[in-house]
């Protein structure tokens, strides 16, 4: 009997979701702390800082329900 290569979703899952989880708290720990330091940061920084935090969290729900769920699912 052959094996076939299967994907590893669990894998998938997991580093999806921390890479969307370190895009979420890179964002917002670098604004807490730019705020807290410099006082205003330039609107391309707030910009730059909200789309992370905002893009960590697309990812991160993205890849759990892409991977963890809809993915092996399918197969």
């Amino acid at each position: 009997m052959q094996q076939r290569n299967s994907v590893d979703y669990t894998r998938l899952t997991r580093v999806g979701f921390l890479l969307g989880l370190g895009l979420f708290v890179a964002g917002a720990g670098a604004e807490l702390a730019g705020h807290a330091i410099w006082g205003t940061l330039p609107a391309w920084e707030e910009t730059l800082l909200t789309d992370s935090v905002a893009l960590g969290i697309i990812v991160a729900f993205c890849s759990v329900f892409g991977f963890g769920i809809a993915m092996p699912l399918m197969e």
